[in-house]
């Protein structure tokens, strides 16, 4: 079980790890978005200097609060809560935070109390 915090704006803040090709482990903290349907989402930028794959001639469109989107999709590794995990890393331009998706809470349970401070997910 991983704990998080919310920020300033109620967000849910998670800190896991990307695992680059090279196998360096990188802490990064991301943002569990519960409209985003899939596993994670990075900037291109980020995806590409961790060295994973990007699946050739595959991207998907994805309604965004911008409107329609079309991610590239890449093959990458990460640790949550002490295991890895190789998922479908949607990759985007400009992308402000790393996006966890709803995704996750088919493997991993949610706890979450504003009023306690109390965030976990695991």
């Amino acid at each position: 079980m991983i704990s998080g915090e919310f920020n300033n704006e109620g967000e849910l803040i998670f800190e896991i790890s990307l695992i680059s090709a090279d196998k360096d482990v990188i802490p990064v903290n991301t943002l569990l978005d519960t409209g985003f349907t899939g596993w994670l989402a990075i900037d291109n930028q980020d995806a590409l200097t961790l060295g994973w794959t990007l699946k050739i001639n595959e991207q998907r469109n994805m309604l965004t609060a911008r409107g329609e989107t079309r991610f590239n999709l890449y093959e990458g590794t990460v640790l949550l809560d002490g295991e890895e995990f190789i998922i479908e890393v949607l990759g985007g331009d400009e992308l402000q935070d790393i996006l966890l998706g709803v995704r996750w809470l088919q493997i991993k349970r949610l706890a979450a109390d504003l009023t306690a401070g109390m965030l976990t997910l695991g």
